[in-house]
């Protein structure tokens, strides 16, 4: 239980999906060997309460009593009534070693569920690192065009275990209103600096700055709800739910009645009109991976509205067009462009 169950159940595959397939089933073994070492180790500490502690008493209360009785210098009265509290303390005894069992199933199983607890409590008690003093320095969406929205300076990026750096000296400016297209070959660091620019990840060295601030000022969550970005069709996940809940998973939930009518709107804007007239419940409609199934480029769609809907003063699209027929894709262009604030495109030239 715990990581594991969370990990496989249904909807919630995000991390073994971004695995290699050969490594899929690496843990399984070792799962099982922990759960009957665990097992094996819980049988040990029953036998040893319920068989020595109970019946060892029993024992050496039969064999305090057993000189009296060969000799006979005892009333059968006073036998029967030291017989009789030998028997009372062994079943208080054995009552007593089943409910430290109890305790001690409880402490193992507690040991492996933990994690989820502290998981709930850790995230609301995260520190915020944006003080209230800066909260009138980050620019608002009303901010005019052409001030500075983000700028990276001679920014260096080496990936683990590699000797060349992925992205050196990278320096760029985005000013709020802007529409760029980063155009260039595989492999060449375009989905790394879209990773930067998120805050996926951290560069080793040079410049980063959001409105002017940088990300320890503004904190993690302050940064990525200010940037967002579509991945990769490879690197995205339908999960498990409703389609409204895979439209909105980065805004609110639940949504407010005016956050369904704009992902309706979006969703009739990219061209997805005719899929929720298909799907009986429309968007209340699951989806997923036992759930409704999604083309392509319905999914591309729907990874480019879950972006929008966010509200970001900047959306990073990475080749989310790249599975789009021409019509489709002038629809989703115009549709990107009328909502998004700031606009970073990339794809293949």
């Amino acid at each position: 239980m715990g990581r594991d169950s969370i990990g496989n159940d249904p909807g919630h595959r995000t991390r073994i999906a971004q695995e290699a397939p050969d490594h899929w089933h690496k843990g399984e073994d070792q799962a099982l060997d922990k759960y009957l070492d665990l097992s094996s180790k819980m049988d040990k500490s029953s036998i040893l309460l319920r068989t020595l502690v109970p019946r060892g008493w029993l024992m050496l209360g039969i064999l305090g009593l057993t000189p009296s009785f060969v000799a006979g210098s005892a009333s059968l009265a006073k036998l029967a009534v030291g017989l009789g509290g030998i028997l009372l303390a062994y079943r208080a005894l054995n009552n007593l070693t089943c409910g430290l069992q109890h305790l001690i199933d409880v402490w193992i199983s507690w040991k492996k569920v933990a994690v989820l607890f502290h998981a709930g409590n850790e995230a609301g008690q995260r520190k915020k690192f944006l003080p209230s003093d800066f909260a009138s320095a980050v620019p608002s969406a009303n901010q005019s065009k052409h001030e500075g929205l983000l700028e990276l300076q001679d920014l260096v990026f080496c990936y683990p275990h590699r000797h060349k750096p992925a992205l050196k000296g990278c320096s760029l400016r985005i000013s709020v209103g802007d529409r760029l297209l980063l155009e260039g070959t595989s492999g060449g660091g375009k989905s790394t600096l879209a990773s930067l620019l998120t805050g996926l990840r951290l560069h080793q060295s040079g410049v980063l700055l959001l409105h002017g601030l940088d990300r320890q000022i503004l904190g993690l969550d302050g940064w990525r709800t200010r940037v967002v970005a579509a991945p990769q069709f490879h690197e995205n996940h339908v999960l498990r739910g409703t389609f409204s809940y895979n439209l909105l998973m980065g805004r609110r939930w639940p949504p407010r009645p005016e956050d369904l009518e704009e992902a309706e709107s979006i969703c009739h804007q990219l061209g997805l009109g005719e899929l929720l007239q298909r799907m009986p419940a429309g968007l209340s409609q699951v989806v997923g991976e036992t759930g409704w199934q999604l083309s392509h480029g319905e999914k591309s769609r729907l990874y480019i509205a879950r972006a929008l809907l966010q509200g970001a003063d900047l959306v990073i699209l990475d080749e989310s067009f790249a599975t789009l027929d021409p019509q489709t894709l002038h629809d989703s262009l115009q549709c990107v462009l009328d909502r998004a604030r700031s606009l970073l495109v990339i794809a293949h030239p």
